[in-house]
């Protein structure tokens, strides 16, 4: 049966339109789909790239070389050098265990060395290479190599390492650098990337360790492709590291090697400074220790002997050793009475070998007494009972007002970890600290060091270097960095009366050069070179008035730990100084017969810059000095001069 024409006409129609609709539709989808596959390939082409890149590029840290340190001549005092270590990576080996088992055939690997790299593998990403033997030799790296197909994830790298060419003489003032520790990482706000590498060293102590920044450097970058599984396949880009900055510090190497010579075999501590800008041209602390010894890591037998030493190497006894400074403080005293105009220098006071103040007797070191004393002659003779007296006079706030300008009760800012600030004390410190009131005796006892007083070995070298020049000398450790000279800042005046400070220095002057001085044995004949300077004996223990009235035992008599502390700073040349020392002896006995000697030598090193000539001593002591010389050990570069040089 035929279709109405109309009946078809309409459906032609229905058909066009559907069909009309259905490819529209599909035209759409077609657009639509290919609108976001050009946004996709096109338009977010670089961002989907870089996410490509992310899953198979690994960026990995490259450790910095660390900064050189050298002393005012250049010569090396802290650098790198080169050492060879294995280093395993946990993902790629299938039994860690079993290949350390089979390393340890290989190059020397005790079973403790191995449990804790398996303890460092499990804490750090599967990823991460750990070192496992470092510093090994050539000959077992080359065994390693030969065995690394059946040692899998360990790699023999090259790397660098701390070391200290001059050893145990600068090992309290560059200090020593060692493996970052969990501790280093807590007591670090925000740290460095870097120290996340496994055995990344940084400086522990001294310079090392307060220049840290400075010395770390930046780390570079090593892109490497892996595969799916994190596998290292090649390496990509290799960007070092910026090097950690170099520093040059004042100290001068060869008189550093001279102090650390001299004071061999005692419990003692040198500072020597240029009062003329700061500089501290040595800081020696006796005993000492080799700080290479720290950066291989040092055993626990040697670790040991070091701590149960009693003359303690470990500490910098001249920046953070306090010692009651004794007779040297009398200078204190003595400019603050002056300046507060309570005492002439012609006035007399008369020593009778003590004073009684309180129902106690305050005894003078001379039994016998002094008999009338003037301010040269109490400085000259360390007449204690003038400092008794005149510090009723002065009073306690006024003494360490002055002893705080001088330098005293100070933390100095040199650069190094850990200095002492010392100890001023006045009446508000005794409330804070000991909870107790001001006593007169303890006026008495701190004008003369003794009693709460503690000073530095570094405190008593600038203490003497501002009365030498006058001015606010400011002690500097570090040269340069990078090349730039660090700001010297020894140039303001004290402002003190320059006629009072010129009896002090007279009365210095005395203590060396004139008839009955404390240390006339300790004179220097040289022309030119005149030393002024005072002698200190600090007391570690009581003596009882039983003890007075038999005699008081002599130092030589005593255990050691209960001898006195000696004491002496000096500058030189008296009349245009260009060297402050300040020695401590640790119960040393007296001032005179054991700190005067050595400061004698070590300030003539620093102006001679090289071992005394003998022509400067007293031609009765020559002898002595040559042996004396001739059993020190000194490094080749020191040799006996001829003539001057500048420190």
């Amino acid at each position: 049966m035929r279709r109405a024409p109309a009946d078809s006409e309409r459906s032609q129609k229905l058909v066009t339109r559907r069909g009309l609709l259905l490819g529209g539709a599909q035209l759409a989808f077609a657009g639509v789909l290919g609108a976001r596959l050009h946004y996709m390939q096109v338009d977010q082409a670089e961002t989907y790239r870089l996410l490509a890149d992310k899953n198979r590029i690994n960026i990995r840290l490259l450790p910095p070389a660390r900064g050189l340190i050298h002393d005012r001549k250049g010569v090396l005092l802290a650098g790198n050098e080169q050492n060879y270590r294995i280093v395993m990576v946990r993902e790629n080996a299938d039994d860690p265990e079993a290949v350390l088992e089979r390393l340890a055939q290989l190059i020397e690997l005790s079973p403790e060395a191995r449990a804790d790299a398996l303890a460092e593998m499990k804490r750090r990403s599967p990823f991460v290479p750990v070192t496992i033997a470092d510093r090994v030799s050539w000959e077992e790296v080359a065994a390693v190599a030969v065995n690394l197909p059946v040692l899998p994830g360990v790699t023999p790298e090259v790397g660098l390492s701390r070391f200290y060419p001059l050893g145990r003489d600068f090992a309290h003032v560059v200090g020593y650098v060692g493996p970052v520790s969990d501790y280093d990482l807590k007591r670090i706000d925000d740290p460095d990337p870097l120290l996340q590498i496994p055995r990344f060293q940084i400086g522990k102590t001294g310079v090392e360790a307060h220049y840290e920044p400075q010395l770390r450097g930046h780390a570079g970058t090593l892109r490497v492709e892996v595969n799916a599984v994190g596998r290292v396949m090649r390496e990509l880009d290799r960007k070092e590291g910026e090097p950690g900055a170099e520093l040059q510090l004042t100290v001068n190497h060869a008189l550093q090697n001279f102090c650390e010579a001299r004071l061999a075999g005692e419990s003692a501590a040198a500072v020597v400074l240029d009062p003329r800008n700061g500089d501290i041209l040595a800081m020696a602390s006796s005993p000492s220790f080799d700080p290479n010894k720290f950066v291989r890591g040092i055993s626990s037998k040697d670790f040991k002997a070091l701590l149960d030493d009693p003359y303690r190497p470990l500490p910098n006894k001249a920046s953070q050793g306090l010692y009651p400074p004794g007779s040297t403080v009398k200078m204190v005293t003595a400019l603050a009475a002056l300046e507060a105009g309570l005492v002439a220098p012609d006035e007399t006071v008369t020593c009778n070998g003590y004073v009684e103040v309180s129902n106690r007797r305050f005894h003078c070191w001379k039994r016998g007494g002094h008999g009338k004393v003037d301010l040269v002659r109490s400085l000259r003779e360390s007449c204690d009972v003038y400092y008794y007296e005149v510090s009723q006079k002065v009073g306690i706030e006024k003494i360490a007002d002055m002893a705080r300008r001088l330098g005293l009760g100070e933390a100095h800012d040199v650069g190094l970890g850990n200095v002492a600030r010392g100890v001023v004390p006045s009446r508000e410190w005794k409330r804070r600290v000991r909870g107790a009131d001001w006593l007169i005796g303890d006026t008495l006892n701190a004008a003369i060091g003794q009693g709460y007083v503690l000073a530095s070995p570094l405190q008593l070298a600038v203490m003497t270097a501002r009365i030498a020049t006058g001015n606010v000398v400011t002690p500097r450790l570090v040269r340069a960095i990078d090349g730039v000279e660090q700001p010297a800042r020894s140039d303001r005046p004290l402002e003190l009366d320059p006629d009072n400070l010129a009896v002090v220095r007279q009365g210095m002057f005395e203590v060396v050069n004139a008839p009955h001085g404390t240390a006339g044995a300790s004179r220097v004949v040289a022309d030119g070179i005149r030393m002024a300077g005072k002698t200190g004996t600090s007391q570690v223990r009581n003596i009882t008035a039983a003890e007075r009235a038999r005699g008081v035992t002599s130092n030589e008599d005593l255990p050691w730990e209960r001898r006195d502390h000696a004491l002496f700073v000096a500058y030189a040349p008296h009349d245009n100084p260009e060297v402050a020392v300040a020695v401590v002896v640790e119960h040393g006995g007296g001032g005179s017969h054991t700190a005067a000697p050595v400061a004698r030598d070590v300030l003539l090193a620093a102006l001679y810059d090289g071992v005394p000539p003998l022509s400067a001593y007293p031609p009765s002591q020559r002898e002595t000095i040559r042996h004396r010389f001739e059993g020190l050990d000194l490094r080749p570069a020191l040799a006996p001069s001829q003539g001057r040089g500048q420190a």
